[in-house]
């Protein structure tokens, strides 16, 4: 808190790295170790022109569009704090003019003959592995070392358990700031939901946002102003049903899904639907079903004398209710 050098906040996608550097910039302003604004910025939102206008302003007639002065967000978080959410997201020459901006505190709007200069603290926040990122010549090395002079990375919910029950009642009274409604748990609602927040069926892949979605949801359903276990039962299901999604959408070739369709997908198992996948892959790169048998079944049939491989996949097809020509026909192989 006491530093005013760059930070840089590592960790997955709604870990709180946004609310952790709102809550540094509150810390310094109440200590007058701060003057100016909180200004934050997601740089995965913004792309090309329109990044370096929002960053570093423009003047008038810089380009089509540009009818009036823009100050730009580094300007406006002069003497306070600039937040770059995704700054692994920008691309070179904002990078580059990031680093200028950080070293010198000047920078030139789009369209501008002046340098402009800007005092500000700044922290950065990232999903990604910048150090890896350098490596791959997504990211300026020089860049990196200015913005990573303290790191603090922030894990998933899943590894902050003990962050979840505190987290509760913050949430609760954001949604009565917001809607001007007091509700609360009754307790067994309260202990069923954080039982199954620390079990292993809880992945939280959305971490905080997941949950501030599920308190949210639980809050306006409620009745009376109080959460019931029902309430909280329902918002399991929902809960687990979304995470499932997401994972068979992401682990499923797009064929598989058309195949099976997505209510059906995802009751199988995850062992299931990744030999399955590899099946119908193969089923499609071949032009006949005996082929398919003779590659999938390439070791084990070198041990029979009369193998049947044909026979052996059109019975694991079977098992998922699929067919040969099912899968043909899918891909476009023939109708």
């Amino acid at each position: 808190i006491a530093s005013s050098a760059p930070l840089l906040l590592t960790g997955p996608t709604g870990a709180g790295k946004s609310q952790l550097a709102r809550r540094i910039y509150e810390l310094k302003k109440a200590r007058r170790q701060i003057e100016g604004a909180f200004v934050e910025v997601n740089c995965a939102t913004i792309r090309g022109d329109a990044a370096m206008s929002a960053l570093f302003g423009h003047t008038k007639g810089a380009f089509t569009g540009a009818v009036k002065d823009r100050p730009g967000l580094l300007k406006t978080a002069d003497h306070g704090m600039l937040f770059l959410d995704e700054v692994g997201e920008l691309g070179p020459d904002e990078q580059a003019m990031l680093l200028r901006a950080v070293e010198e505190k000047l920078f030139l709007p789009v369209g501008a003959d002046e340098e402009v200069s800007s005092s500000f603290q700044l922290i950065c926040g990232s999903n990604r592995d910048l150090a890896a990122e350098v490596h791959r010549g997504n990211f300026r090395e020089d860049l990196l070392a200015r913005i990573n002079l303290w790191t603090f990375h922030l894990p998933g919910l899943r590894d902050r358990t003990e962050d979840i029950e505190p987290n509760l009642n913050y949430e609760l009274d954001q949604f009565a700031g917001i809607t001007g409604t007091q509700v609360t748990f009754n307790k067994e609602a309260r202990q069923r939901l954080l039982d199954f927040a620390v079990s292993p069926q809880a992945l939280w892949t959305g971490n905080f946002r997941d949950l501030n979605g599920a308190v949210v949801r639980m809050a306006t359903m409620s009745s009376g102003g109080r959460i019931t276990v029902d309430v909280v039962e329902q918002e399991i299901s929902r809960l687990e049903t979304a995470w499932r999604s997401a994972a068979t959408a992401n682990d499923a070739p797009e064929l598989l899904l058309q195949l099976l369709g997505e209510e059906r997908l995802a009751k199988l198992d995850r062992f299931d639907r990744v030999q399955l996948a590899d099946v119908v892959t193969v089923c499609t790169q071949t032009r006949t079903l005996s082929e398919a048998g003779r590659i999938l079944f390439s070791a084990s049939r070198q041990e029979k004398q009369n193998p049947n491989d044909a026979d052996r996949v059109r019975k694991h097809l079977l098992r998922f209710g699929l067919s040969w020509r099912d899968i043909q026909a899918c891909s476009g192989r023939f109708s």
